[in-house]
Formats: C-alpha cells, sequence, structure tokens
C-alpha cells in the first residue's frame, strides 16, 4: 500500500469510528446541522474572512462584480461592461479564486474560473470573502482567496417577501423577487432574477459606441430543509443560470458573436447530530454548457459542456474545547466540446481538520489534506492558524499554508493552443494580521507573501494564438488595510469604510508585474442616514496595471464614483417601500480594465424595493 493510500485509509477509518462512538449521544445540537459551510466559521481562526452587508449588494444589484469591486481589495478585469468578469485576488488568477456554492466549489470544469458577472448577489443570504490559500478545505483552485455563497435556512420565521424592480440608463433592467419562511420543522426559501441590456453606452472621447453588447439572463435560486426526525435534518439547494450575451468588440475590432450559456447547481444534505458530534453526508450534481456563435446571423457554433458529480462525509466530533473534523470525499467529472475531447477526471480526498480554543484569548487550527488524482501527483497540503486576543482593543493573527491547482479541461486540450504538458501550481503562504477594535471604529491591517511555483498562465504565441504555460515562479506580496467606522449623534447616523490594497505580483525570472495586477487599489463606501432617508458616496481607485509581460504597455490608473440617494416609508401592514436613485460614474470618467474595452459614461440607475 502506498502512503497515499495509508493516509486516505486512516482517514476513512478516523470517520467510522468516531461515528460509531457518537451515535451512544442523545442531545441535540443545531449550529453544525443549519450551517451548510460550517467548516468556514469553525475552523477560520487567524484567517481575513469578510462579509458583504446586505445593503452593499442593494446598491450594486446589477452583478457581483460591482458589489465585490466597491467593496473588497480583488481586482476585476471585465471585457465590457456586463461581458466576462474575473478576478485577481491578491495578484494571483481568476482560475486561482475559488466560488464555494453552500460548501461546494462551483469554479467551471472547463476554465476553471467563475465569471462574475453571471451571479446575481441578491439571491443569497450570505456572502462572504476568504482572503488566502483555502485548498486544504476546498481543493483545487482555492490559492488566492474564495467567495462564499451562501443560502441561510431559519426556522420559525415569518414569511418574509422581497421585490426588487430597477431601471437604467442603456435600457438596463432588472427584476428580483425573494420570499423564504420557516416553520418548526421545515423551511424554504425562494430567488427570482432577470437581468437585461442593450448596454449601447457611448465610448467616451470618440465617436462610436458599445455596439453588440445587448444581454439578458435568468436566474432560479431554491432551498429546502425538513427534519425527518429529532437528530436527522435533510436539505436541498438549487441554483440554474440562462445566460444570452452578445459579445462587444474593441476600440479597433468590431464583432457580432453570441454566447449562451447555462449552468445548473443541485446540491441534497443529509444531517445526523447529537451533543457530541454532527455529521453530514452531501451529492451535489453541477452541470454546465455553452455555446458561442463567432457569427450570430449563421447557425454555426462552438460548444463545450462538462458533469461533476460530488459525494461528500463530513463528520465532526467535539471533545471539550476541540474539533476533530474528517472529510471524505469523491469527485467525477466528464467534459467535452468542440474544441476538446471527450475526458474524464476522477479526483479522491481526504481531510482532518482541528480547532482547539485553549482559552478565550488563544485558538488555533491544524489542517491536513490529500487528494488523489490518476494524472498528477498531488502534493501533501496543510493549514496552520491562530489568533491571540492580546487585549480588548487588539487581537493578532497568525496562518500559513500549502495550496496547489491541477490544469482545466481547457489548459490541457483546447484547440488550438491547448498544453498537454502544463505541470500542476503550488503554493506556499503566510500572513500576520493586527485588528484594532473600539465601539465605533475597526482596523484591520494585513500582510501576506505568496511564493508559487509553475503557476499556469495564458499568454499570447509569437503566432497570434493564447496558449497556456508554466511560469517557472512567481511571488505576490501586498498589505491590506481596513477601516470600519459609525457614529450615531440623535437620528443622525454616519457609516465609512474603506479599504487599501497594496499588491506585487511579479514573474520572478524577470522580476516584471504579471499583466492586469494593480499595485495599489482604494475603496471607500461613505454614507449618511436621517430618519427614513439615505445617502451615500463610493469612490473605487484603481492603479496603474501593465498589458504585456515586459511592462511596455499599460492601462492607466482611474478613479470612479457613484452616488445615490433613497427614501424608506413603512406602511402599519407592515408593508415598506424603498425608493433608490443612483449616479454611477459621476465625474464621466473614460477608463478601461481591459485594453480597448471602454467601460460605460455616467449613467443613472433607478430602484424600488418592496417588503412585505
Amino acid at each position: 500500500m502506498t502512503r497515499k493510500e495509508k493516509i486516505f485509509s486512516l482517514l476513512v477509518l478516523f470517520c467510522v469510528i468516531a461515528g460509531t462512538f457518537a451515535q451512544k449521544q442523545s442531545t441535540i445540537v443545531l449550529d453544525e446541522a443549519v450551517l451548510t459551510d460550517a467548516k468556514l466559521k469553525a475552523f477560520t481562526h487567524g484567517v481575513k474572512v469578510k462579509k458583504v452587508k446586505d445593503t452593499l449588494t442593494e446598491k450594486n444589484s446589477v452583478s457581483l462584480t460591482d458589489a465585490l469591486r466597491f467593496n473588497t481589495s480583488i481586482y476585476f478585469k471585465e471585457n465590457g461592461y456586463g461581458m466576462v468578469s474575473s478576478p485577481s485576488f491578491r495578484g494571483t488568477t481568476a482560475s486561482q479564486t475559488a466560488v464555494i456554492w453552500n460548501g461546494i466549489p462551483v469554479n467551471s470544469q472547463l476554465n476553471g474560473q467563475t465569471d462574475f458577472n453571471t451571479i446575481n448577489s441578491e439571491n443569497y443570504d450570505e456572502i462572504l470573502v476568504r482572503s488566502g490559500g483555502g485548498s486544504v478545505q476546498y481543493g483545487s483552485g482555492a490559492i488566492g482567496g474564495s467567495i462564499h455563497l451562501n443560502d441561510e435556512q431559519k426556522f420559525n420565521q415569518p414569511l418574509e417577501n422581497e421585490l426588487l424592480l430597477s431601471y437604467g440608463s442603456f435600457n438596463t433592467q432588472k427584476v428580483n423577487y425573494t420570499s423564504s419562511y420557516g416553520a418548526k420543522k421545515w423551511t424554504f426559501g425562494l430567488g427570482v432574477n432577470y437581468n437585461a441590456s442593450d448596454n449601447d453606452y457611448k465610448y467616451l472621447g470618440t465617436d462610436q459606441k458599445n455596439k453588440n453588447g445587448e444581454f439578458s439572463n435568468y436566474n432560479v435560486n431554491a432551498n429546502l430543509a425538513h427534519f425527518i426526525g429529532e437528530n436527522h435534518l435533510l436539505k436541498l439547494f438549487h441554483n440554474t443560470y440562462f445566460g444570452d450575451r452578445n459579445f462587444s468588440g474593441t476600440l479597433t475590432a468590431p464583432s457580432n458573436s453570441n454566447y449562451k450559456s447555462t449552468t445548473s447547481r443541485s446540491l441534497l444534505e443529509w444531517n445526523h447530530f447529537s451533543a457530541d458530534f454532527s455529521g453530514k453526508l452531501k451529492v451535489a450534481y453541477l452541470y454546465e454548457k455553452y455555446k458561442f456563435f463567432i457569427n450570430k446571423n449563421i447557425s454555426e457554433f462552438s460548444f463545450g459542456k462538462a458533469k461533476n458529480t460530488i459525494l461528500n462525509y463530513d463528520f465532526k466530533y467535539y471533545l471539550g474545547d476541540v474539533k476533530l473534523n474528517a472529510i471524505v470525499e469523491y469527485n467525477y467529472t466528464k467534459g467535452e466540446g468542440s474544441s476538446i475531447l471527450i475526458d474524464e477526471r476522477v479526483i479522491t480526498s481526504g481531510t482532518v481538520l482541528i480547532s482547539h480554543e485553549i482559552s478565550n484569548k488563544i485558538s488555533y487550527d491544524v489542517s491536513l489534506r490529500q487528494d488523489f488524482v490518476k494524472t498528477y501527483d498531488s502534493p501533501f497540503l496543510f493549514a496552520v492558524t491562530g489568533k491571540y486576543n492580546l487585549t480588548k482593543f487588539y487581537t493578532t493573527t497568525l496562518n500559513a499554508s500549502r495550496n496547489y491547482r491541477i490544469p482545466t479541461f481547457n489548459d490541457l486540450f483546447w484547440s488550438p493552443g491547448g498544453n498537454l504538458n502544463l505541470l500542476p501550481e503550488s503554493s506556499i503562504q503566510g500572513e500576520w494580521g493586527h485588528i484594532f477594535k473600539k465601539p465605533n471604529y475597526q482596523l484591520q491591517v494585513v500582510g501576506y507573501y505568496i511564493s508559487s511555483k509553475d503557476l499556469i498562465q495564458w499568454r499570447p504565441r509569437l503566432d497570434g494564438i493564447w496558449a497556456p504555460i508554466n511560469v517557472e515562479s512567481s511571488r505576490q506580496y501586498g498589505g491590506e488595510f481596513e477601516f470600519i467606522f459609525s457614529q450615531k449623534f440623535g437620528k443622525h447616523f454616519f457609516d465609512w469604510s474603506g479599504v487599501y490594497a497594496y499588491t506585487i505580483s511579479e514573474d520572478q525570472s524577470t522580476s516584471n508585474q504579471l499583466m492586469y495586477v494593480p499595485r495599489h487599489k482604494i475603496t471607500s463606501n461613505l454614507s449618511y442616514s436621517h430618519k427614513k432617508w439615505n445617502s451615500y458616496l463610493q469612490t473605487l481607485y484603481t492603479g496603474e496595471v501593465f498589458t504585456t509581460t515586459d511592462e511596455s504597455s499599460s492601462l492607466p490608473g482611474f478613479t470612479i464614483t457613484n452616488i445615490g440617494i433613497e427614501r424608506k416609508i413603512d406602511f402599519t401592514s407592515g408593508l415598506q417601500i424603498t425608493f433608490g436613485l443612483k449616479t454611477n460614474n459621476l465625474f464621466n470618467k473614460a477608463y478601461q480594465n481591459m485594453a480597448f474595452r471602454p467601460m460605460p459614461n455616467r449613467n443613472i440607475q433607478t430602484q424600488i424595493i418592496i417588503k412585505f
């Protein structure tokens, strides 16, 4: 038996023995059962996790891209507004940012990325941003950080409904309806969304418009939970997205292309629990497909699709102040398309997580994981995190981890450009954080360092075709400063949050900054409320980014400002209506996130939110 097989056998044995012993317990503990992504909160001592408030997603309700662009340190590369949007988290690539849907990684099995313009932030009860490496908990790709989309299931809650109607410049329309209800033994949630735009904004400084940029999409998100016994809870989650986008051209080249895509995610989860343990069995099925028409007026198209099945058993045992968590997982993926041959991939993994609260001041986590992939020799992964509450005012955090990413189907098989000789990426990273907290303000300062080997990056070849290569070594390091302040004077309430990110991301063989990684990014959100009125000012500064590997060409930095005002009206029947008006790009700034792809000029967005 090989070393990896021995590790996996020990993990399975741990689950069986612990589960058998724990059946002797009887007292019900709901915390771990209700939280589908419980390990995010239970094993993150010393890890920076930020919750994106509901009010912030409402102010940037068109897409998740807008909500995160104006509220986090993440930089987004967007091929024109509403087009493909990919993140750069702490200077890493889009494939190194994991998106976790109710505890399940949902990055595309074809390209390893998530297009953040296909995610509707309004449909989720909780959006969390976890900074730093997370491959031990969430597998391949969670190197720069992870975005968590969670549905909360609350029992004994009254029926709540919300209808959001929005209309703005460029004939931009949005309709979003959410509903939730919780009885004693069951609960449900539903979100339905429609989003569309002509997207024909003017290219500032030219006589051109954004042609062929129309888009529309539909999104359905649903969840259901039911107690099937005193110690057993059954949960079901589902999400379906339908998108139809024309891909707009550039300043130098027109486009007549169209892209149709569908993603479907289903998760069935069975929880069993008592006073000293909780166990979860998850079965997930993820499906994605797309059709790309180089000319939307003819019927010829290229396509790709992938099917992904995940079986996961997660067992947690409580031993005083220590939590022991063992996870075994089987992941099967089948992908095919006009540019890739039919291919299959099987990944099995075993994970052990240990969390220990030594006292109310000191806590730490130790996490270990081993993946088994037929084609690659996956590294042994680890993460060590810790937190020390030195005083009521000051807390310091430390964490270190080893992470990795295996090549995707597109990386290997895309024609033309695929590279069968790619090696898996691996990285070692460390982070030191400082949190200063008072009743009215909080300052968080984090310094980090990431050293990556065999980084996979798509670059243009001499023949003009983009292809992936392994960058021998790269490193990312920098600092993040986040400040939150709130103050109330009578009926006047001020709230301000700001983020500054300094990021160095370089190819160590050349010492050049990697493409599309700004060294500086600043966000500011200032709001003022008085009785039923609320006004806010959003500011985003993005520094210069290089568009070539030799730093010979770049896009200049830019500052964008949005301003908005809202008015709430409460009725005695419990009905609440909020009217909102927002001006985006207030000073009509010409800017680009990607070369030759201008973003929108000044535009207006109106919004009505009805809660009943």
